[in-house]
């Protein structure tokens, strides 16, 4: 068999990687948004090429798309004041007429983009249908603290059932930022409350948030991958970032909802899309009700993994070799931490018939996820479960890890001071240091 080149195997790797996502989402309705300034991007046609992608995989789209950008160029070059209060923009008559010219334009160059199907583009056989509608009924906002917004409008009803039947029919939603009333009325409406409500009146199992700017801790401004919704709405709360604040926002309100999972990618990022939904760590940020990392008891099932985590430490001699029978065996003893799928951290705590003593032992963290305190997790978990069961000091066998169980608490001890149950000839022979832990 001849060998692929570096780019052909890295290409392979990537799509055997990916393959559990395809499956994963396949059928699945995700709402996206997207503000207008994501369709002036220099990446939109390619945004719009991954949209189809997913629909060919199975995926059930509904996309939402703003028109902020493309309703103040109008405004500006027909000198007509831009007016907002809070978030909201004051909608007079003129500036309805710029919001229908804005959502036409935008959803007919979408439209046009998503119908594309030339033989040497992405799109090629794509066959994509799209369907647009009088999906939303709205009503006016109305006066607020003596300002008249207009026809500024709020969402009062989605037909998710006419929507829910043309998915059935994989077929594109292209729902743009205005609604309808009953009596023939237009109103603008916010892009991302839009979103957000779509996503909450299907039950979305995602909403995709594609923002101008990355979410970003206070401290260091690195990249946030994961948040709860508590540690959402407290960065909400701090952040000085206003850019993000709306799509943290709609993030928080969906996960209380009931949508599961909630991402919000940076626009201007080329395959942006395609890396957060068929990579494992993502390039955006995930806000979900619970935490996707999944701190656990361990069960015959996760042997193979556990094995796969540990395999490498075992053969650098880091570890004592343990075989599956004894896994089988010992597996109660186990806990893991699990994200998305992938065991990535693993501790046991191994007893002693009629002592107050237990080790902590198999104490592993993934080398790409060696960081975020993992593995003071896992110990401060056991450790916690060492307690329940009445156990009053722990002891640990280490080689090359000294240092941390130290920072820890441990204090170095002999072999004297354990009883003779506790020690295992490995650990005699790899000339193991020792060390003990009183729990308080």
């Amino acid at each position: 068999m001849t060998d692929p080149s570096k780019e052909q195997a890295s290409f392979i790797n990537w799509f055997r990687d990916s393959s559990p996502y395809i499956h994963a989402h396949r059928k699945k309705t995700f709402v996206i948004f997207f503000g207008g300034e994501s369709v002036q991007s220099e990446f939109f046609a390619n945004h719009l090429h991954d949209f189809a992608l997913l629909n060919s995989l199975g995926i059930r789209l509904v996309l939402v798309h703003g028109i902020r950008p493309q309703i103040e160029q109008r405004l500006k070059k027909n000198n007509h004041p831009s007016l907002f209060v809070g978030p909201y923009r004051i909608t007079d008559h003129t500036a309805l007429q710029y919001v229908k010219e804005s959502v036409g334009t935008v959803r007919v160059e979408i439209e046009a983009l998503l119908s594309m199907g030339l033989a040497n583009s992405p799109m090629s056989g794509a066959k994509i249908k799209v369907s647009s509608g009088n999906f939303i009924t709205a009503k006016p906002i109305g006066v607020l603290n003596g300002t008249d917004f207009c026809s500024t409008g709020k969402i009062r009803r989605i037909d998710s059932a006419a929507i829910n039947a043309q998915l059935h029919n994989n077929t594109v939603i292209l729902i743009s930022p205005i609604g309808y009333s009953p009596s023939g009325e237009v109103f603008n409406l916010s892009a991302e409350e839009v979103a957000t409500e779509v996503a909450i009146a299907l039950q979305a199992d995602k909403l995709i948030l594609m923002t101008e700017k990355n979410c970003l801790n206070n401290t260091d401004q690195q990249l946030i991958p994961q948040l709860t919704v508590s540690e959402a709405d407290a960065l909400l709360k701090k952040s000085q970032n206003s850019a993000i604040k709306p799509s943290l926002t709609a993030a928080i309100k969906a996960c209380q909802e009931n949508v599961n999972r909630v991402h919000l990618i940076n626009c201007h990022l080329e395959g942006a899309l395609l890396l957060e939904l068929f990579s494992r760590n993502g390039v955006g940020t995930l806000i979900s009700a619970n935490s996707y990392e999944k701190l656990r008891a361990a069960n015959t099932h996760d042997i193979p993994g556990i094995l796969e985590l540990i395999r490498p430490l075992e053969v650098e001699n880091k570890l004592i070799k343990r075989s599956r029978e004894h896994l089988e065996i010992d597996i109660g003893n186990y806990s893991i931490l699990e994200r998305d799928g992938l065991i990535i951290g693993c501790i046991a705590l191994n007893t002693f018939p009629d002592t107050t003593l237990a080790e902590v032992a198999c104490l592993v963290v993934h080398p790409n996820y060696q960081h975020a305190a993992r593995g003071q997790q896992l110990l401060n978990h056991t450790l916690s479960q060492a307690k329940q069961k009445n156990i009053f000091q722990v002891i640990v066998f280490s080689t090359q890890t000294t240092h941390w169980f130290i920072e820890q608490g441990f204090q170095e001890t002999s072999l004297t001071s354990i009883p003779e149950i506790g020690i295992k000839p490995q650990q005699i022979e790899r000339n193991a240091k020792i060390l003990h832990k009183k729990i308080p």
